[in-house]
């Protein structure tokens, strides 16, 4: 015996140490060259092809064999087709194998059972049980634990409101049709039993439920052996559908039979504590996990952080879903830079709301580029996230560019441009893609409604709103919720049409938030309104006493009108029940670190350097012919005072940051935490001008483009 031949059957006794395809076929090459063929010997060659899931190259392998072909030809066979998804040609296979008089052993049930789960086949499962049984192979470990997980899912479908293939449902599909001939000439020769026919019979879901369930635990209890793969389908059968004691029964069970849980039973068990909020047990199950070495495993992590987070313990688990934005940026550059963890289409959809929440347009576009890298651009979560964190934080056509690239659109990526525009004044373009969702069929849902009404307030566009807001509950059975009648009262207000919003609110089917009243409080004040203003503000104290924005929007009413006293007395009011008021904050993102800024701040690094960049912009601006808005500054100083008070506005100091931070030409991206104030609106018109920039600016309500002296708000605001 020569060298090669004594090399191909070692690696013939060791067919795990074939890695690649290209390996199986140089093997394959030199047994036909150096070997006399056997069935034997063919049959190890196909079983390695089939490890390797290589199905065609095994398929015409099966074919070349003589017959009878050995067990395990078959055996290869019916695995590869059930990893590859073709569970209908796995079991005819199945059905063949016993046909031609070969038995199947304890490697070929498991593939077969699989089949039948995932085809949601009862009728079949049970024949499979029938065969498993009468061959004596209810017994053996590997075929029990297939059984349990084969039952675990119908029990599963049931319970899910799922589809169970009945035994008349099996006959939709040609293919279906054959197997079914084949299964019920097989079950005549008496090589396949079918058992009770309890499927056929059963008409109530409960019943059904209880079959499954039964058939489980009786395949468990009768099993001689078992192992944590035993107990852990048993587990997470229960867990996943409800049984949550009957779960941590078997936890405690298993410890007992002398078995440790392993990380899939924790991962299974940790999600009944995060739904009852059970921080006591949780944490439990986490020491268990740190003194077993599990915490590491990255399934056991994630259900913990999920635990924590469900009760509510956001400093344990610090993730977006809580509002924890920065946290959830934070524990993301973590996994990538520290756990060197690939993100996958989850991890990034579910990121980008933190990036468009904290309007971190630098770090979104870094997300966006490791998205086209890593492929996912086509995905259709994805694609939506990215469509509102480019709108959000105010780069309003790339949104557009990206929405257009999408070869479909769900709810999610229609809404998210469509508020995308209201909230940056395209109150036009809101509209028209609103009326093409119509048209192609998609029905607007509740938060669909929620934007173009946004959209129409923006614009003033009262009679389209209202049109909008009767067709949602006349044409598509929504009712209004708080958010459709805050964008018609602020709609009303915008447009001065006061004492048209406070009947709208009177009117509401549900009671009017605080939130609501102060829309339309805030609107007396920009129009001066002020006997409004006190009717307002008691109906809002009413339902909202801690309403600190009441007290602070009555006061600039009452200050705007000049009567002092009141505003004072309002001031001090708010003083003795604790409540302050939040501080006018701007904020700008430059080289990668954000810099915030408060009204009349002096304490930023570079404030002589803004100082002093700010004089020569308002000589220019004053050369320009800006006059300083005055009336804004409620304050009972005098006008020089005035005057610098409202140079010395947050998003002014942002602003001229930005400005001589970066490069000219460079658009320059500013948030504020509260309404835009008029003269500041005004300044930022000249300021862009004057330095011929982009000026993108968000306030607490919309976004406000400043190119060449004109602000794409068109002064409505």
């Amino acid at each position: 015996m020569n060298t090669t031949q004594n090399l191909c059957k070692t690696l013939l006794k060791n067919p795990s140490s074939i890695k690649s395809k290209s390996q199986v076929k140089q093997l394959h090459a030199r047994i036909l060259r150096t070997i006399p063929p056997s069935p034997h010997l063919h049959s190890t060659i196909l079983s390695i092809y089939c490890n390797l899931n290589l199905l065609q190259d095994s398929l015409f392998i099966f074919n070349s064999l003589p017959s009878p072909q050995t067990t395990l030809a078959w055996k290869s066979m019916i695995r590869c087709y059930t990893f590859h998804g073709l569970f209908l040609d796995s079991l005819s296979f199945f059905t063949r194998m016993l046909a031609s008089g070969k038995y199947p052993d304890h490697n070929v049930f498991p593939s077969v059972l699989k089949s039948c789960a995932l085809m949601k086949n009862s009728r079949l499962g049970e024949s499979v049980h029938g065969c498993i049984v009468r061959l004596g192979m209810d017994f053996d470990l590997y075929t029990c634990n297939a059984l349990m997980n084969m039952y675990s899912k119908f029990w599963s479908l049931e319970e899910g409101g799922g589809s169970i293939r009945e035994p008349g449902e099996i006959g939709k599909c040609s293919n279906s049709c054959k197997l079914e001939e084949n299964v019920a000439g097989i079950d005549r020769n008496g090589n396949l039993d079918q058992m009770s026919n309890i499927t056929s019979d059963k008409n109530s879901k409960k019943e059904k439920e209880s079959y499954y369930l039964g058939s489980l635990r009786k395949v468990f209890e009768m099993m001689p052996e078992r192992d944590v793969v035993s107990w852990n389908t048993v587990i997470t059968g229960n867990a996943q559908n409800g049984m949550h004691e009957e779960a941590l029964t078997m936890v405690r069970e298993m410890g007992k039979a002398d078995l440790r849980p392993d990380s899939f039973t924790l991962s299974s068990v940790l999600p009944i504590f995060a739904e009852y909020a059970n921080l006591l047990n949780g944490k439990e199950i986490h020491g268990y996990a740190i003194r077993n070495g599990y915490d590491s495993d990255v399934f056991i992590a994630s259900s913990l952080i999920d635990m924590y987070a469900k009760c509510t313990r956001v400093d344990d688990s610090c993730c977006v879903q809580n509002g924890m934005f920065d946290e959830g940026l934070k524990f993301f550059r973590q996994m990538l830079m520290i756990a060197k963890i690939k993100p996958n289409q989850v991890s990034f959809s579910s990121i980008m709301p933190a990036c468009a929440h904290l309007t971190t347009l630098r770090l979104g576009k870094q997300l966006h580029g490791y998205i086209i890298r890593s492929r996912f651009d086509d995905n259709l979560f994805i694609a939506s996230s990215l469509v509102d964190m480019y709108a959000k934080c105010g780069n309003i056509r790339t949104a557009r560019w990206i929405f257009d690239r999408m070869e479909q659109h769900d709810m999610v990526s229609w809404t998210a441009m469509i508020m995308g525009y209201a909230l940056h004044g395209h109150a036009n373009e809101a509209i028209s893609l609103f009326q093409q969702m119509e048209a192609r069929g998609v029905k607007p849902n509740y938060v669909a409604f929620v934007a173009v009404l946004t959209a129409c307030s923006h614009a003033g566009l009262a009679d389209e709103a209202r049109k909008y807001f009767t067709s949602m509950s006349q044409d598509y059975q929504i009712v209004p919720g708080i958010e459709h009648y805050a964008a018609m009262a602020d709609l009303f207000g915008r447009v001065g049409r006061l004492k048209e919003a406070f009947e709208f609110i009177s009117n509401m089917n549900i009671k009017p938030t605080g939130s609501v009243w102060s829309t339309l409080l805030s609107a007396c004040r920009v129009h001066k309104n002020l006997e409004l203003a006190e009717k307002v503000y008691q109906n809002l104290f009413t339902v909202d006493p801690e309403n600190v924005g009441a007290h602070v929007l009555l006061s600039n009413v009452y200050s705007a009108a000049g009567r002092w006293k009141d505003a004072q007395k309002l001031r001090i009011a708010m003083r003795d029940k604790g409540l302050k008021k939040k501080p006018a904050c701007s904020w700008i993102e430059i080289k990668n670190k954000v810099h915030a800024f408060v009204a009349g701040d002096e304490s930023h690094p570079d404030y002589d350097r803004i100082n002093d960049a700010l004089k020569v912009l308002l000589e220019q601006m004053e050369r320009e012919g800006y006059v300083p808005d005055t009336n804004e500054v409620l304050h009972d100083v005098d006008e020089h005072q005035k005057r610098y008070l409202l140079c010395s506005h947050s998003e002014r100091l942002a602003i001229t940051f930005g400005i001589i931070s970066t490069a000219a030409g460079t658009a320059i991206r500013v948030t504020k935490n509260l309404r835009v104030c008029v003269d500041c609106h005004s300044a930022t018109k000249f300021i862009s001008k004057i330095v011929g920039r982009e000026i993108v600016v968000r306030d607490n309500s919309r976004f406000h483009h400043f190119r060449d002296g004109r602000c794409s708000c068109g002064d409505f605001w």
